[in-house]
């Protein structure tokens, strides 16, 4: 993907990735892409929103990052949710050394997150959001990242305004939403089986892949009744 073009000081106009996309989807998914593209050291980017219920994931670039946002949500506790909080960049050098955020720090480990990077976003009257960017490597992100990133990501907040008040009453907002519950569907289901199974997230994708294929099931409904299941042992245990 060509980003966009460099402003004469160093900073690049996320604005114009805007006139690219007819809707909000394209932007988005630019966007996190684009990220990933501007800071060697990521792999993956999410763009966490706040939205009725609580922030949510929007779109994603790697699995990387789904999984790391995803066990934040969990917990409601992690880097990500305290730049969002708080409006201030949360930089994790070394997850094995982190002692912040409780039972994250070993849940992000076992998810393959060594080192993250979140920038604050503000999304017009929608609220507060977050970009994040991951890495599997201790030490990936440099002040030079952190420096970069607070420019394009304050362009990004204003680029973000721009493209919700586009895509207001468009069913674009809709499918996005539908787009992140299957998501995390998925991964609260890839989850439970890492933890049952004792395996990677790579190889319990494939068991649900495999249960999806053999019940001739979407791999959303897969993930739907393994997430059940798990709860209504909990429930019985209690």
């Amino acid at each position: 993907m060509t980003g966009p073009r460099s402003a004469q000081d160093g900073t690049v106009d996320v604005v114009q990735m805007l006139d690219r996309f007819e809707g909000v989807a394209g932007f988005l998914d630019s966007l996190v892409r684009w990220a990933v593209e501007r800071t060697p050291g990521a792999e993956a980017c999410g763009l966490t929103l706040e939205q009725t219920g609580g922030p949510r994931t929007v779109t994603y670039s790697g699995e990387l990052a789904a999984r790391g946002d995803e066990r934040q949500y969990e917990l409601d506790d992690g880097p990500c949710l305290q730049s969002l909080r708080t409006g201030r960049v949360v930089r994790v050098p070394d997850m094995a050394r982190e002692q912040r955020w409780g039972r994250y720090p070993r849940r992000a480990l076992d998810a393959g997150v060594h080192a993250s990077l979140s920038f604050p976003l503000t999304v017009g009257t929608r609220g507060r959001g977050a970009l994040n960017l991951y890495a599997s490597r201790p030490d990936a992100f440099t002040d030079a990242d952190e420096r970069l990133g607070r420019s394009w990501a304050a362009q990004a907040s204003g680029a973000l305004s721009v493209a919700w008040r586009m895509a207001a009453g468009e069913e674009t907002v809709d499918n996005l939403t539908q787009a992140v519950t299957t998501r995390q569907e998925i991964g609260q289901a890839v989850g439970l089986l890492m933890a049952q199974r004792r395996c990677t997230a790579d190889e319990a994708f494939a068991l649900l892949k495999g249960a999806s294929q053999r019940s001739n099931e979407k791999l959303r409904e897969v993930a739907q009744r393994i997430v059940a299941g798990h709860e209504d042992d909990v429930r019985a245990s209690r």
